[in-house]
């Protein structure tokens, strides 16, 4: 079985058959580099999202957000859930990508709005 799902306007997912159609290490191995694509594209998006972020919060001192960053792993672990994601690959994998979009947050905000 071979399939294709568009993800948003931006991101198309490569045809690859499905996990549990696999019979060889190619196709495994196929699917992965079709969805890392993705993953890729993806995550530039969420990257500009930071981008934005930096632009509309009023002070830099707002750009780290405990409260923001516990919802949003709340949200991805409901959703890992139901997906079938083990938690043990989505809070690590997640709580490091918000480390890193912090970082790139706060070096967006220094470079676009010159810091506090």
């Amino acid at each position: 079985m071979c399939w294709s799902a568009p993800l948003s306007d931006d991101v198309k997912i490569d045809a690859r058959v499905a996990p549990e159609a696999c019979t060889s290490m190619a196709e495994v191995r196929q699917g992965v580099d079709a969805l890392d694509r993705a993953l890729v594209a993806l995550m530039a998006e969420r990257q500009r999202y930071m981008d934005a972020a930096a632009r509309i919060k009023p002070s830099r001192n707002v750009v780290h957000d405990d409260a923001r960053i516990e919802d949003v792993v709340a949200k991805v672990l409901a959703a890992a859930k139901t997906a079938g994601l083990s938690p043990d690959i989505a809070e690590p994998v997640w709580r490091t990508l918000i480390d890193r979009c912090i970082a790139h947050e706060f070096e967006s905000w220094d470079r676009t709005r010159g810091g506090d």
